[in-house]
């Protein structure tokens, strides 16, 4: 094993083990944030829970609880929910919210979207094939 690259021993080290995900990307760049916050700020608290969030961010990465983080950050998705879209790509989101009306079907509850500006129309829900009126 001491012929290996390191990163190959990093790879072979997080086998098995969690990784990145939504949660761990949003403690980092919230880490970031604060860290260049305080740049200006000089409060070292800021400083301390930049830290402790990349900690956590580290800790994330590390674990072998697999099960536990995909729960953790099925949460966090939910509880970010349409916000996502917003925080990732605000320029993209905006043009999708002029250009399109998100609807929700009466019957089966899936999401969908229907082009604006085309009056009242028949909308046919791609899962339940239920069919209803809306203004777009």
């Amino acid at each position: 094993m001491s012929n290996q690259s390191w990163t190959d021993r990093l790879t072979h080290w997080m086998n098995g083990r969690n990784g990145t995900d939504e949660l761990c990307n949003a403690a980092v760049g919230l880490s970031i944030v604060l860290l260049l916050i305080n740049l200006f700020a000089r409060v070292w608290v800021i400083s301390l829970i930049a830290l402790l969030l990349a900690l956590y961010a580290c800790w994330r990465m590390s674990s072998k609880n697999v099960a536990q983080r995909r729960a953790e950050n099925e949460a966090f998705i939910q509880a970010v929910g349409p916000a996502a879209a917003w925080i990732s790509n605000p320029v993209a989101a905006y043009h999708e919210q002029r250009e399109y009306k998100h609807l929700t079907c009466p019957a089966c509850g899936k999401k969908m979207r229907v082009p604006r500006g085309k009056g009242r129309m028949r909308v046919t829900c791609p899962a339940c094939h239920e069919k209803f009126e809306t203004r777009s």
